[in-house]
């Protein structure tokens, strides 16, 4: 699967139609789990790459140590899981970036369509946000939130600012697992339930509690983790058992057929009856939350039929759960149409995690909820050291205006429909392309071994790129 998720900015755009095929880029090939498998680099010979798109940035002269030097602390002193998520067979060796363009150590660009793991939401080392660290760390580089400093402030109240009612109090933390972590307990806590529903091939940390969320054997280790937390089937239109062609909220739709009437889709309600079949069989009447991100990141860029989370809340609320929306991925613009995932669906959920695209790369996560929630938190002490680190809030800070001033959340939107209607020409072109899907730049393609053969189940055996 290929994930589209870089920002495009300015001058470093090309208006081409084919710009893009001509681009070395960093991509990442996944298996139908989602897991990670090491491929070569895409290549092709000078003559038949048109040019590279102008850039007016001059990356700064490599003199660092060689690129087989860093392979052997890698592979020597590095944890070995760092080498075994290494992407490709022979690594991209990074060493600068500058809005969508990377450079290697050898001075080579690339555009990167990766985004760093969709987390760099407005350009590597964007010069407005890298100015506003440098001022921050010339201050003040950490206290703790037990002492009253202005970032930490300036920067909830922007964000609660972006949010719709009642989701006006947040936490600061420093990753989305320790966010999605901390929405368990606060769930737990609220509710005085337990058991957490999340979609199979969902993807939502790898600490011991967010694994359980995590539902995806790749990223699973044989040790109890993750109690009382259960899946439901992922609405997958594409290579669920259900889906049609008009589904999907994505300018892009399936090649599957339906009979629904323009008011109803029968997809959705299979899908709906399979989230029932979990409440009748698998938890108890009274339920903590039920977990899902708006789009699915990490299990395929997958889009549910639309009225699916709509009903699913009120579903989940009448057993006395809350609705959390794992915003990791689909926040602060990148599906183009709206500033959070969530409004996407029409829904406004109890909690919202977010992470990544927060501050820009910088590490930083939120949990953002109620009040009544929040107030159930205060049972116990809780306290993260790093959590509104005042460096992290300025670089937050500064990614917010950023957002809006560039019009980042309207270049996904254009940019990322673009892309999506070329590569929908491709996939009529070519018979590995099975599916494209995405909205702005939250964008996936899915390559099959046999378009016409391909079973829509997971058990089948194709790669994603």
């Amino acid at each position: 699967m290929l994930k589209v998720l870089s920002r495009m900015h300015g001058s470093c755009v090309a208006s081409r139609s084919d710009f893009w095929n001509g681009i070395d880029f960093t991509a990442r090939f996944h298996r139908p789990s989602g897991a990670l498998c090491q491929k070569s680099a895409v290549k092709h010979t000078a003559s038949d790459l048109p040019q590279m798109p102008h850039c007016n940035f001059r990356p700064d002269p490599y003199q660092g140590m060689t690129a087989n030097q860093m392979l052997h602390i890698r592979q020597h002193n590095c944890n070995p899981m760092t080498m075994k998520v290494t992407s490709y067979k022979k690594p991209v060796f990074i060493q600068q970036g500058h809005m969508q363009w990377l450079w290697d150590v050898d001075g080579k660009r690339y555009l990167d369509l990766f985004a760093g793991v969709a987390t760099v939401s407005v350009g590597h080392c964007h010069p407005k946000v890298t100015a506003a660290a440098e001022k921050q760390l010339r201050r003040l580089w950490h206290t703790t939130n037990i002492y009253v400093y202005p970032t930490i402030h300036e920067y909830v109240e922007k964000l609660v600012a972006l949010l719709p009612e009642p989701l006006k109090v947040v936490y600061l933390t420093n990753s989305g697992s320790e966010a999605n972590d901390l929405a368990m307990l606060m769930a737990r806590l609220h509710t005085g339930n337990f058991d957490i529903i999340t979609f199979r091939g969902s993807y939502h940390g790898g600490s011991p509690q967010t694994m359980g969320l995590t539902s995806n054997m790749a990223y699973k280790y044989p040790v109890a983790s993750g109690l009382g937390c259960h899946n439901t089937m992922c609405p997958d239109v594409f290579r669920g058992p259900w889906g049609g062609d008009h589904c999907r909220d994505s300018p892009v739709q399936t090649y599957r057929q339906c009979s629904c009437p323009a008011d109803r889709c029968q997809a959705n309600d299979m899908y709906i009856n399979q989230l029932k079949e979990v409440f009748a069989t698998t938890v108890p009447s009274r339920i903590a939350a039920f977990f899902g991100e708006p789009i699915q990141g990490v299990g395929g860029a997958v889009q549910y039929p639309k009225d699916y989370l709509k009903e699913a809340y009120r579903l989940v609320r009448e057993r006395g759960g809350v609705c959390i929306a794992d915003e990791v991925q689909t926040g602060f613009g990148r599906t183009g149409s709206h500033y959070w995932g969530f409004q996407g669906h029409d829904v406004i959920p109890d909690m919202v995690t977010m992470a990544k695209g927060i501050a820009n790369g910088f590490p930083m996560g939120a949990v953002v909820t109620t009040s009544e929630i929040a107030s159930s938190f205060s049972k116990g002490v809780h306290f993260n050291t790093f959590g509104g680190n005042p460096v992290a809030c300025a670089i937050g800070s500064s990614v917010l205006d950023t957002i809006e001033e560039d019009g980042t959340q309207e270049i996904s939107a254009k940019v990322g429909t673009y892309l999506l209607e070329e590569l929908a020409k491709m996939r009529g072109k070519y018979e590995i392309i099975g599916d494209v899907r995405g909205k702005g730049l939250m964008i996936g393609v899915e390559m099959v071994k046999d378009k016409v053969a391909v079973v829509y189940a997971y058990a089948c055996d194709r790669w994603r790129f």
